[in-house]
């Protein structure tokens, strides 16, 4: 029988989209021109916003992993790896639109700015973790394994976000705001970057859903993994995973 649509199911594509036109008209023609970076420093419209959706995907595996291993519940893991993989694809987003940047305005493609270094560390260890993924058949112990690596994984997110301000960096400090509180950046491209953040996290979600319903069909498992009492264990196999 076919499945019935969630409702409001086409509420979230439509705001994706309408997000997605505000923020490329606001980013493209109505926000200034930087005085210093020139045309450069629009790619700070898709770069930022790439960068925070994902620190918002890898907390996502932080908090799916977790949960996973308390309720030993498929639900949470597939949530953690549809986030991790949406999270890496945007951190790479991120390294390559700053490289980009950094080209015009650095006279570079790559420097060791701990920024930057840093950033690679996370891509590579969330690549880490999705490999983690297929080192067993298992899908509960495959499961238990990425949801460890999942919880150390996020400790080099704060490492990242704070890089430019615990060290001396070549990397601009902090975008929206400055040491004192107050917005380093012209009013109407915090507005833009704030709608570009906003689409980011829209579109986002849609992934993260869809990744979600393709996991969950993909195949029938253990719904859970009961705790270890001494009882024999009695697993109820449905399709989808223990919907």
């Amino acid at each position: 029988m076919p499945r019935t649509p969630a409702p409001g199911g086409a509420l979230l594509p439509a705001a994706a989209g309408v997000a997605s036109g505000i923020a490329l008209v606001l980013a493209l023609l109505v926000a200034p021109e930087d005085a210093v970076q020139g045309p450069a420093q629009r790619l700070m419209y898709v770069h930022v916003p790439a960068a925070w959706v994902a620190y918002l995907a890898f907390a996502t595996v932080l908090v799916c992993s977790v949960a996973y291993l308390v309720r030993r519940d498929l639900r949470f893991d597939r949530c953690a790896q549809a986030a991790a993989e949406l999270g890496v694809g945007l951190t790479a987003l991120a390294i390559g639109l700053g490289m980009l940047w950094g080209r015009p305005v650095w006279g570079v493609w790559w420097t060791w700015d701990a920024r930057l270094v840093t950033t690679t560390v996370l891509l590579l260890v969330y690549v880490a973790y999705l490999g983690v993924r297929r080192m067993a058949d298992d899908p509960h112990v495959a499961a238990r394994r990425s949801a460890a690596v999942g919880v150390v994984a996020f400790l080099n997110v704060p490492v990242v976000h704070f890089s430019v301000v615990w060290w001396r960096t070549l990397h601009q400090p902090p975008t929206v705001l400055g040491p004192d509180g107050s917005p380093p950046i012209d009013p109407v491209m915090a507005w833009a970057l704030a709608a570009g953040v906003v689409a980011f996290t829209l579109l986002a979600v849609l992934v993260v859903r869809r990744r979600v319903a393709g996991l969950r069909a993909a195949g029938s498992e253990p719904a859970a993994v009961p705790p270890a009492d001494g009882a024999a264990p009695v697993i109820t196999v449905v399709p989808g995973g223990g919907r």
